[in-house]
């Protein structure tokens, strides 16, 4: 019996299909489907050499365990990543990403929980892998990828290059399955991050491309695939920004895999550069770029703003993993008329849930998406989907995700059955988002309930608040928590950077226009830069510390 799509099979469909096509573009370096392909045969090979695969099947594991190697993947944005994770695929390995911003401690903590027993890394970090390596005692092949830092090669470990070029008879590799695991790590923006454990196939047909644009009905076979990839004309090419790190970046590129297109990395992939990456756009002809919420749009719009720049071929600009405010969005819009903006919601623990688009003079209302089929609210105390009545208005219930969802969170029983309970029978992923369901079936995404303030009673959420309060046009970011109070308990701050001096009067001015005054800040608190993570996200750990919270 098939167990479905598995993701190395999928890029080895389409490369087999149409591969002289690009697949990927960074600066000068131009790849074809077929030279990635290659490219992850070797170091499949290498991690297949090295003893790296499956060695218990699925059938034979809880929602939380893994029976299959883990190789980490330490690297900034560069076709090693692609291939990096293709070639883990191909092994029967499974890819975990690692935040490149992460401290020593934070780095030890993310290997030892995920047990890596590989890790690909940049030169650029070979000092932290050096200081943490005696901490992971899983940790036995070190492959290092050479970058412009020139760091000389750790003892015991391989260079890229000489991995990837392990010949054919060094290993057989083995045959992948839909149920081979496809694992994203948790920012852990409220928390230490966790490992997220997908069936490949789940996460392909409802967040990868596994299903066509516009249907519910994913494809029906690797055939339909390739029929797909080459009538696709050379599919779409999509400005790659996000870093592959993060699971928006590698879903959408799989999106693009699928029908054969082209992902472009802008030259500097350390930092966002917003005037060279549209400048890329322009010069690549991409017709697709991900963006995550207010953080890098508002440079995008600040560019737009001092410069000249022809973005007639520019289709789409996609939105997702954090809020885009009503008001950066209007602006966007204003200076690029011509372009869809889509608004995508969903978590790694829920897949793609819901989306909204908006076209100029036709602007989607803030935060409220149309739902995927399987997407619906969850009563607060779990026990049973709510009618289209009972989910509307009184703060709603739990958004929640069946069907396809995932198996459970790496090493942790208790919060795998927490966050994905049965209901009435069937198995739903519930991580924790409050939300309500309009009358029209959309459904208004409230925000997250780890970062909700209770005030006086009152249920206040942070992403609502934040909302009203960047729609100020002198807000370049925003994040809002709750900070002890005697009289409230809790009570909302905002912490804002701001493009000119504006008085907190007007800054509550402005946001008593969209919220109710008990969930107007109490406080603003001044900086010069908002903490984030790399994949755009508040970093509310760092927002509480600042408040005293």
């Amino acid at each position: 019996m098939s167990t479905g799509f598995n993701l190395s099979s999928v890029f080895a469909t389409v490369a087999a299909a149409v591969p002289e096509q690009e697949v990927l573009v960074h600066g000068d370096l131009r790849l074809t489907y077929a030279q990635v392909q290659a490219h992850a045969d070797g170091f499949a090979r290498f991690l297949a050499s090295r003893g790296l695969g499956c060695h218990t099947e699925r059938d034979d594991l809880a929602g939380h365990e893994s029976g299959q190697d883990h190789v980490g993947l330490y690297l900034y944005n560069g076709p090693e990543y692609l291939e990096a994770m293709i070639a883990s695929y191909r092994a029967r390995a499974v890819p975990i990403n690692v935040n490149y911003r992460y401290v020593a401690e934070e780095l030890a903590y993310l290997l030892v929980d995920a047990g890596t027993r590989a890790l690909v890394y940049h030169s650029c970090f070979a000092e932290q892998v050096a200081a943490v390596r005696a901490q992971v005692p899983t940790l036995d092949v070190l492959v290092q990828v050479p970058d412009e830092s020139g760091a000389d090669l750790l003892p015991g470990a391989v260079w890229w290059e000489d991995a990837v070029a392990t010949p054919e008879d060094a290993a057989v590799l083995p045959e992948p399955t839909g149920d081979d695991l496809y694992v994203v790590y948790t920012g852990g923006t409220t928390g230490m991050p966790k490992g997220v454990l997908w069936r490949q196939d789940d996460m392909y047909v409802t967040s990868m491309g596994g299903t066509p644009f516009g249907t519910t009905e994913p494809y029906s076979s690797y055939e339909a695939i390739a029929e797909n990839a080459r009538n696709a004309a050379g599919g779409m090419t999509l400005l790659m920004a996000l870093p592959f790190m993060h699971g928006a970046a590698q879903w959408s590129t799989f999106h693009m895999i699928t029908s054969g297109g082209k992902i472009v990395l802008p030259e500097d992939v350390k930092s966002f550069d917003a005037d060279a990456v549209l400048r890329t756009v322009i010069r690549e002809g991409c017709v697709s770029l991900p963006v995550v919420g207010d953080a890098m749009v508002r440079p995008i719009i600040a560019a737009l703003e001092a410069g000249d720049y022809d973005l007639s071929g520019l289709a789409a600009v996609n939105n997702g993993a954090a809020p885009l405010s009503p008001a950066v969005r209007a602006r966007l819009m204003e200076l690029l008329p011509h372009i869809l903006v889509m608004d995508a919601a969903g978590s790694s623990e829920t897949g793609l849930q819901m989306s909204s688009m908006s076209l100029k003079g036709m602007e989607a209302e803030a935060a409220t998406f149309t739902p995927v089929p399987t997407t619906t609210v969850v009563a607060e105390d779990l026990s049973h989907v709510l009618s289209p009545d009972e989910a509307q208005g009184a703060g709603g219930g739990w958004l929640a995700q069946r069907g396809r969802v995932p198996l459970g969170y790496l090493g942790d029983a208790e919060k795998t059955a927490r966050t994905f309970p049965m209901i009435d029978g069937e198995r739903f992923s519930v991580p924790g988002d409050r939300a309500e369901m309009l009358a029209d079936g959309r459904i208004r995404l409230l925000g997250r309930d780890g970062v909700t303030i209770n005030s006086g009673g009152e249920k206040i959420f942070a992403e609502e608040v934040e909302r009203a309060v960047g729609a100020h046009p002198a807000v370049r970011d925003v994040v809002v928590v709750g900070r002890p109070s005697e009289r409230w308990g809790s009570e909302p701050v905002a912490i804002v950077s701001l493009s000119s001096d504006v008085p907190d009067d007007e800054l509550l001015a402005t946001a008593a226009e969209h919220i109710a005054r008990y969930k107007l800040p109490k406080d603003f608190l001044r900086v010069d830069h908002v903490v984030r993570s790399p994949s755009g996200k508040a970093d509310y750990r760092w927002a509480k510390e600042q408040v005293g919270g």
